[in-house]
């Protein structure tokens, strides 16, 4: 429970998104954390407090006094309570609120008290998001070391299109899991910083965070419908025994997750691997060996808009498989003979229509760049994407890796050591949007 008794301040304003606070309370209470609910009046005008507290398990906060008796609910406490502020739905009044230090409900008394370090998931329409005054509070509110997690992009409660969604709660409770693991990490190597420069380094840490792991500001694959392969392939030889390799499919699992939460549709095949996939934008098909995801690439791609072709496919499988397990014997050897496998990327490459993008992978060992070029032009790729197992950091199984992505066009941009979703950012970008080169996915027929 990656949120054990972390205490949670939860900030509810008046927006329909309001219902997803209850999903939001649910997540991050399965997760061990403590949930203290405080409310706007507008806020309870979309989600009643009896649901909330359900589903905290506390009493929800909305008045400054409890009650007629002369007791009344401390802001000041909270403030020392809480180990995050999280305002999420934050609607544009309860923005120019929190500038303007206008403490007229509790939440924004919380606020002006709180100690720690305080995220908001702003939700609105289109027009009211977009509008200078709007975007003037969170310019401010950024610079008094809030974290903003940026809303997405879809329909808003007027039936208009366009970006202004609150942050779905499944990603808002990623943020704030990344959040905690990154502060513990900090709190054992930097203990030597000054309170002020701690609460610097917390802040930038969070907003660093919020920026790897929220949707992307822009949906720019929305309606796009994109084909990954990831993992490996394993080609048996007998009941218990395969050929395979290490890779565990990482990367194309994070590219996978990118394109999804720029809202794309994700047809994820995967070779075996232990990895989940979290974004329901993503249909996952499992296999096994090389021809079961070559027949499920080959099905899927003339639909699609792009492949990416992460997958490390086996080259070879036994030309003979035993349905019953080899036993072994001391006094002679066994020869497995080897026959090819199906070349997914080459089949791809011969039916790629011009519209179409086909992003395909080399590692190599040696001559690595040769290689790469030599693999565009045999397969009919848009762009390749190389990395060597001779850089620190790179390959099968690791959480980085270091990337050159070259063009058919020839250009070439080299990318420093990174995490995988930072990888995967890298290569959206330059791949789908490079206006460089031909293959604008958002206008095909482009030249740079």
């Amino acid at each position: 429970m990656s949120l054990k008794g972390k205490h949670i301040v939860l900030g509810i304003t008046g927006s329909i998104a309001a219902y997803k606070s209850a999903i939001l309370t649910r997540l991050l209470i399965k997760k061990g954390a403590e949930v203290q609910i405080v409310i706007t009046a507008a806020g309870k005008e979309f989600i009643t407090p009896v649901t909330l507290s359900a589903l905290s398990g506390r009493p929800v906060i909305n008045e400054f006094f409890a009650t007629g008796d002369g007791t009344w609910h401390s802001h000041v406490d909270l403030g020392l309570w809480a180990d995050i502020m999280l305002i999420a739905p934050a609607t544009a009044s309860t923005l120019g609120k929190m500038v303007s230090g206008i403490a007229d409900n509790m939440l924004i008394t919380t606020y002006l008290s709180m100690k720690a370090p305080v995220f908001v998931a702003p939700a609105m329409d289109l027009d009211m998001f977009k509008h200078v005054t709007t975007q003037r509070n969170i310019k401010q509110l950024q610079s008094d070391g809030v974290i903003i997690i940026d809303p997405g992009v879809g329909e808003l409660a007027s039936h208009l299109e366009g970006k202004g969604r609150m942050e779905e709660p499944e990603n808002i409770v990623k943020i704030l899991e990344a959040y905690f693991k990154a502060e513990l990490e900090l709190t054992n190597t930097e203990q030597d910083q000054t309170n002020t420069e701690w609460s610097q380094t917390v802040i930038e840490k969070g907003k660093t965070i919020t920026e790897q792991y929220q949707n992307v500001s822009e949906k720019n694959l929305l309606k796009k419908k994109v084909l990954i392969t990831a993992g490996p392939t394993y080609e048996k030889i007998d009941p218990v025994r395969f050929i395979g390799n290490y890779s565990s499919g990482k990367m194309g699992f994070a590219i996978a997750e990118e394109c999804a939460n720029r809202g794309a549709e994700v047809i994820l095949v995967t070779g075996p691997t232990a990895l989940n996939i979290t974004h329901p934008n993503i249909k996952r098909i499992d296999v096994e060996s090389a021809n079961e995801m070559y027949s499920a690439s080959i099905s899927a791609f003339p639909q699609m808009d792009v492949a990416i072709l992460s997958a490390a496919v086996a080259d070879y499988r036994p030309t003979q498989q035993e349905d019953t397990k080899i036993k072994r014997n001391d006094n002679e050897d066994i020869t497995i003979k080897l026959t090819p496998n199906p070349d997914i990327a080459a089949a791809l490459g011969k039916i790629k229509k011009d519209n179409q993008i086909i992003v395909g992978f080399a590692l190599e060992t040696n001559d690595e760049e040769n290689n790469a070029i030599k693999k565009i032009e045999k397969k009919n790729f848009n762009y390749i994407v190389l990395n060597s197992l001779n850089d620190a950091g790179a390959g099968f199984g690791l959480d980085t890796n270091k990337i050159t992505i070259i063009s058919n066009q020839g250009d070439k941009t080299t990318f420093s050591l990174k995490s995988k979703f930072e990888v995967a950012k890298d290569i959206i970008n330059t791949t789908l949007f490079n206006k460089t080169v031909k293959t604008d996915i958002n206008n095909p027929n482009k030249s740079g």
